[in-house]
This record gives C-alpha cells, structure tokens and sequence, in this order.
C-alpha cells in the first residue's frame, strides 16, 4: 500500500516505522525543517519538508495513488484542514489524530469518520492495567461486545478440574492455553493447572466475575 503521513513528531514517526516494518510504501510530511531533517535521518522512507495542507506539495508525491493518509501532527486544526482538502483526491482512507476529543464532531462532520486520539487511548490502556492487573487484552470484538484476555489460572476451586467443567459458560469461554511455551486448544478432559496461562474469550461486563472465577477468587 501506499501511505501518506502528515507530521514527523512521535506517533508519526512511530507509526512510519511500524508501517516500513511491514513492507508499506510510505512518504512522510513535515512542516519543521529541523525536525524534518531529524526524522529523514532515522526513517528508511521519503520524508518532504513542507506543508501538508498544500495541494501543489500534495500532487508532487501523488495523493491520487495514495491508500491512506494519515495527519498525526498535534494540531486538530492543521489535521482537519488536510484531511478536509485531501477528501477531493477520493483517497480511499483519511485518518486523523485528534489531541481534544472536544474536536472529534468537528471531524466527522465534514466525513471524516476515522478519528483516533491516541491521548484518550493511552488513558484506556492505563486503566486496564489498573483495574485489570492479572490479564493482559488481546483483541477487542464488534463494538466492544467482547474482549480476548490472556489470563492465568491461580483459583485453587478450578485447579485440577476438566476444562469441560469451567468452560464455556455464559460469560467466557477459555479458547487456548499455553504447554512449553506452544498455544494448545484445550480440549474438554485436559486438566486445569496452577499457574496456567490461557486466552479467554470474555463477554462484556463480565471481567470481574471472569476474573474471580479463574483468579485468585476473591
């Protein structure tokens, strides 16, 4: 794919990197000459110092080709300017970083529906942690009906039993578990172990109870 990134500062330049790493064709803009010179030197990619709300500048690295562009600077403004003028080369996919989730409405008011505030979602991430200390999230499903967990059995009522006998229930169901390090399905007479680590389908709403079924049970 193609991808246009507007903005060298972290989350441009981190994501950049990560999209390199899985063989995206990539052009970076950036505004600053000095961080534009910075970040040319650290990215194996094509990095412009210009504005991105330019149309001249957005022709000369073929905005019509692009698959995605993606505005990360820490301007809402600036990102909705060139998302706004980036809608009339019909690229396929505009995204872009909102640093005020006040200003999200203002975004998808003039189309663009994929918005992301990485502030709001590193916030969500720390609550995780906080409030979910024993697992770590894999994936989230549909509109957040359900999460994919992993998770270690340390329950003393649950050890030893069958997996047909803690699973599936109406809240969770364990999809795999780990042996020397190997995901293994688990299937209905394997033993449930201390200290065992496993994926767990969750419903939403239920971790709690989820996490004191298969937890330390308090």
């Amino acid at each position: 794919m193609y991808i246009i990134i507007m903005g060298g500062g972290r989350v441009g330049l981190s994501l950049a990197n990560l999209l390199i790493d899985d063989g995206e064709d990539i052009v970076l803009i950036e505004s600053d000459e000095t961080l534009c010179a910075e970040v040319a030197a650290e990215l194996d990619a094509l990095v412009i110092c210009g504005n991105g709300t330019n149309s001249k500048l957005l022709e000369e690295v073929d905005i019509e080709d692009a698959d995605y562009f993606i505005a990360t600077t820490g301007s809402d403004e600036a990102n909705l300017l060139s998302c706004i003028l980036v809608r009339k080369y019909n690229v396929p996919h505009i995204i872009a970083r909102v640093s005020n989730p006040d200003h999200e409405e203002a975004f998808k008011e003039v189309g663009i529906e994929q918005v992301i505030s990485p502030e709001r979602a590193a916030a969500a991430q720390l609550q995780k942690v906080v409030t979910r200390p024993n697992a770590a999230e894999l994936m989230t499903l549909g509109e957040g009906d359900a999460e994919i967990l992993d998770m270690t059995i340390t329950n003393d009522k649950v050890i030893g039993k069958k997996f047909k006998d803690i699973s599936p229930t109406k809240d969770y169901i364990i999809i795999s578990t780990y042996q020397n390090g190997k995901l293994v399905i688990p299937q209905s007479d394997n033993i449930v172990s201390r200290g065992e680590k496993v994926s767990v389908l969750v419903k939403r709403g239920t971790f709690k109870k989820v996490s004191k079924r298969l937890g330390d049970g308090s």
